[in-house]
């Protein structure tokens, strides 16, 4: 969560404070009340790092119209990162008219006076930089990073939609975003597993009227009945600068940053004046049961819901520690009795707060068929356990020890202070929280703990909400008692009577986009190699700005490995698995309390083609960090007791499947470009026939035949420098060489012509699409490379052709885009989204017109911005340590020179228009392609008016019934190829239920 923050930021380093600085108030502050520009902005607060505090160091500027500025300098990397975030989330909306917050978002997007239409994310693009916007309940941010030469145009875009939006902002404009904040929520809520449990759960929670008592995405109805007014009045109301803090943080000086916000943002008029909201916490006098129906599980779901505290309650941490205790890792109460009797698939316990309130939540995920009744009992029974047992010395020592390993991390990328100072601020005033934050987590106590479990858990009433897949109602805990109560309440005011809307007057020609500096020097990370003389291959990096280590070691082979057995499809994926329980000298449970004291994480899984390995320590317990991998790498116990548990959990996961339309989609696409005969086409996991197969005696026989030093390698990106960290490497020379036979790749189907394979799902409200073909390995400047940077006007950026047609225009899906997947070995080119159902032929038929358009050539506009896009984010791409390591790792993975970016930067420089065409015909031939779709079987009939031959597929690309002639043939693509139309994919980042509280963005 943003606020909970642990560590120190000096000027590109963080100092880890001893014991004697905790009792420190404040860092080095100076007022700014003596501090003045003559435009009226003053210096309010002055951050600075003195050795041994934990401080972000900042400047705080208020501007005359109420706009907060913080600036972060830090020139650990030649990139800035601009932050607007506005105090106003789905929190501040009224009963029927849902959703605004996060419509609004997307509107933003939308262009203002000075940018036009869709403009917004091609200027940041081209720029080099990345850019979104995110909505939760109490606030609404957005943001780009850039390489530092272009922090002016960034601060000039974020002014032109805070001052000049409402004109620009038309009722067509309007219709095509409500229309993708339908796809949103069809694709992030209604098709999406446990989509609709926030929703559920909020209405019980909350008293009717209470402003967190609906999603932040809204309600469809609500939406329907907004118009475009609605929404010109929410910007007014909210969105003045008086209740915006922007933050620039990264390669930048305050004094010139202060120059430029007063020059785009200190004309900007004030807006009327946002209170702070009061919290209401509800009131439960008995359980409330609720239950839901979903068509896209088969795992039951039981959340039990207690109210809580808002942010920065003096209980909050303590309460956090009580989840942690109760449902976090292998020594918590729920997973030892619930996952390690195989009572459960997942159990887990989580505090998130809100400005508001909060919701103490513990959630167990069943195993198909299993009654949520007998959960409750067992989590019930759980508490009455932990009341018993207390909390222990390692209960507390385990929880400080994480959250700060954890939130170092955070502080990893000048986004990441960024947001937690904008977090700190919209929620307190105080940017400067981080102090007081440590102090409360390093405070807290085992009777801390004791009182706030007493105070807010036991004998308390709760929420209890089931998710059961459709047609299992009976499997509900319980018998539902709640229903939504109207009574006792009252209309908020009318908070939109009498806005008006004021333009801001300039003395500068603002429709002018600012030119930019040379572009930033970037270099490459500088490298170290310590081969080791078994086989191993091993590459390090400096990297000083935190006191940590990430490392990444790659063992080639993985899913590949089960070429030849592949009536055992998962047997890599359940021995990463196996290795992240019980060694030779610690039980599952005993690993983890270790890692967890010493605040690392390691991560074991495998993929398509390999097992990787993922290290995060503090630098200073490294020893201790890799004594325990060495035990998990080269001394796993393989109990039959793990692997009862591991072999379920993984039959559960793969039996799941079926239910979720894009995993059939993906499933049903791979089978069909690798074939039947390609361990390729089956799922990483498996099926539940495979993993049925799989034994005890498998998994140690692969383990003891496939993991090898000889075909593996280890990347290192640490603040210690290589003869720091090449003796605690030691204990890789154990490892022993072995002769591992990699299969060779297998040869793909063939497609003649072009067919639709569709696979039904009833009720779906989406469909997902996938279009493309069997293309070729990877390689860095060859074709593969070349493809990649012609495919990224078509589908591989925001503004690409395919997402502007199929999200912008049409308003069919949240976003679609297309790329090479290439690895080692040849994959697939796919274009793919998930678009609304009465729209999915309609969205086939534009794909393949966008495609087939796509040959005839690009614009001179197109190709600028395809250089200038791809060319300028360098400077992103080496800033974290985690991105370092996926650099080093490339390298070795490919056996790459470092300066093969410089060959990139070459070819790109001199790729030409004709170079383009040329490569889209080659790569990208829609005659020979596959469709798949995934859908409600009612829209078969307009896929087969497409002129295609249609055939019905399972989700094992097996025909459920002979093909299905074409009605006629399809009809020619338009000619009129899009110009000026390039996309990044901005990702959704709404996070996964049960892990953090949802959030709504624009990407």
């Amino acid at each position: 969560m943003l606020h909970k923050s642990l560590l120190l930021l000096g000027l590109g380093a963080v100092l880890v404070s001893p014991p004697s600085a905790h009792g420190q108030k404040r860092p080095a502050t100076k007022p700014a009340a003596s501090t003045a520009a003559s435009s009226g902005t003053r210096l309010v607060e002055k951050v600075t790092a003195k050795p041994g505090e934990l401080v972000i160091p900042y400047e705080k500027y208020v501007l005359p119209n109420g706009l907060t500025l913080l600036v972060v300098e830090d020139h650990s990397d030649p990139i800035a990162h601009v932050d607007v975030t506005y105090h106003v989330g789905s929190a501040r909306e009224t009963i029927g008219k849902s959703g605004f917050a996060h419509f609004f978002e997307h509107m933003m997007f939308q262009g203002s006076d000075n940018v036009g239409d869709e403009q917004h994310f091609k200027i940041v693009s081209s720029a080099g930089g990345q850019l979104n916007g995110t909505t939760d309940r109490d606030r609404t941010n957005y943001f780009e990073t850039l390489p530092n030469n272009q922090l002016e145009t960034a601060l000039w875009l974020e002014a032109d939609r805070m001052g000049f939006l409402l004109d620009a902002v038309t009722q067509p404009k309007f219709e095509v975003q409500r229309s993708t904040v339908k796809n949103e929520r069809g694709q992030g809520v209604d098709n999406y597993p446990y989509g609709r449990a926030d929703e559920v759960l909020l209405q019980a929670m909350y008293p009717y009227g209470h402003s967190y008592s609906w999603p932040v995405i809204g309600y469809l109805e609500d939406l329907d009945r907004s118009d475009v007014n609605d929404l010109k009045n929410f910007f007014l109301r909210w969105y003045g600068p008086n209740n915006a803090t922007l933050t620039v943080a990264g390669d930048v000086k305050p004094a010139e940053v202060v120059k430029l916000v007063e020059k785009y943002y200190g004309a900007i008029p004030r807006g009327p004046e946002v209170p702070r909201a009061k919290a209401v916490a509800p009131v439960l006098a008995q359980d409330r049961r609720t239950s839901y129906e979903d068509a896209n599980i088969s795992q039951p779901m039981l959340q039990l819901v207690f109210p809580g505290v808002p942010q920065f309650h003096p209980d909050e941490v303590p309460l956090d520690a009580l989840a942690d205790i109760l449902g976090k890792g292998s020594n918590s109460l729920l997973y030892k009795n619930l996952i390690k009797t195989q009572k459960a698939a997942q159990a887990f316990a989580y505090n998130p707060c809100y400005e508001l309130g909060g919701e103490f939540t513990m959630q167990v995920m069943n195993f198909a068929g299993a009654d949520l009744d007998e959960t409750e009992t067992l989590v019930r029974k759980t508490l009455a356990e932990f009341e018993q047992r207390g909390v222990t010395d390692d209960d507390i020592a385990r929880f400080k020890a994480h959250r700060e390993a954890g939130e170092i991390n955070s502080l990893s990328s000048v986004q990441g202070k960024a947001t937690k100072l904008a977090a700190y601020h919209y929620l307190t005033g105080n940017a400067n929280m981080l102090p007081k934050d440590i102090q409360r987590i390093r405070a807290v106590t085992k009777a801390d703990v004791m009182r706030v479990y007493n105070q807010y858990i036991k004998g308390k009433k709760a929420v209890v909400l089931s998710v059961v897949p459709t047609g299992k109602g009976e499997l509900a805990a319980g018998t539902a008692n709640f229903k939504v109560d109207q009574t006792g309440f009252k209309a908020p005011k009318d908070e939109y009577a009498g806005l008006k809307y004021v333009k801001a007057k300039d003395s500068f020609d603002r429709s002018k986009q600012p030119g930019a500096g040379p572009n930033p020097v970037v270099k490459v990370p500088e490298l170290w190699r310590a081969d080791q003389p078994n086989g191993l291959r091993v590459m390090g990096a400096r990297n000083t700005e935190l006191p940590t280590t990430n490392l990444l070691l790659t063992i080639r082979g993985g899913h590949r490995l089960e070429q030849s057995t592949p009536q055992k499809a998962g047997l890599a994926e359940m021995t990463a698995k196996m290795l992240g329980e019980s060694t030779e000298k610690y039980s599952s449970e005993e690993m983890d309390a270790a890692l967890t004291e010493l605040g690392s994480n390691v991560y074991i899984y495998a993929g398509d083609n390999d097992t990787k390995v993922y290290v995060q320590s503090l630098t200073k317990n490294l020893d201790k960090t890799l004594a325990l991998v060495e035990q998990s790498l080269l001394h796993p116990r393989f109990s039959e007791e793990d692997f009862a548990r591991v072999k379920k959990q993984q039959a559960d996961m793969v039996a799941d499947f079926v239910n979720q339309p894009n995993v059939v989609a993906d499933l049903a696409y791979n089978r069909l470009m690798y074939g039947p005969n390609n361990i390729a086409g089956t799922a990483v996991a498996g099926t539940p026939a495979t993993v049925a197969n799989i034994t005890l005696a498998d998994i140690k026989q692969f383990y003891q035949q496939n993991y090898a030093p000889n075909i593996s390698h280890l990347v290192v990106v640490s603040d210690a420098e290589q003869q720091t960290i090449a003796p605690k490497l030691a204990f890789l020379q154990q490892w022993s060489k072995k002769d591992v036979q990699i299969p060779a790749d297998q040869p793909a189907p063939k497609t003649d012509k072009t067919k639709l394979y569709f696979v039904n799902k009833d009720g779906a409200p989406q469909s997902e699409i996938r279009v493309g073909y069997m293309a070729m390995p990877y390689d860095a400047t060859g074709e593969f490379y070349r493809a990649g940077l012609a495919n990224y006007l078509l589908g591989g950026a925001f503004n690409s052709r395919i997402n502007l047609n199929l999200r912008e225009d049409k308003g069919y899906t949240y976003g679609a885009w297309s790329y090479f997947r290439g690895s080692r070995y040849a994959a697939p080119f796919m274009a793919q989204a998930g678009v609304r159902a009465d729209a999915s032929a309609a969205s086939v038929k534009e794909f393949m017109k966008e495609i087939e358009n796509y040959r005839n050539g690009i614009s001179d506009d197109e190709l600028q911005f395809l250089k200038t896009s791809i060319g300028q984010s360098e400077a992103l791409k080496y800033e974290t340590g985690q991105q370092k390591a996926s650099f080093l790792a490339r390298l070795l993975e490919y056996d790459l020179k470092p300066d093969y970016v410089d060959q990139q930067a070459e070819i790109l420089k001199q790729l030409k228009r004709e170079d383009v065409q040329a490569l889209a015909q080659k790569y990208m031939a829609p005659e020979k392609m596959s469709i798949v779709a995934v859908g409600d079987k009612k829209y078969l009939p307009e896929f087969q008016k497409l002129g295609y031959e249609v055939v019905e597929i399972d989700m094992e690309g097996n025909p459920v019934k002979p093909a299905v002639a074409a009605t006629e043939t399809p009809a020619a693509p338009a000619l009129d190829a899009k110009k000026d139309k390039s996309k990044k994919k901005a990702k959704d980042d709404s996070q996964k239920k049960g892990k953090a509280p949802y959030r709504m963005n624009a990407g």
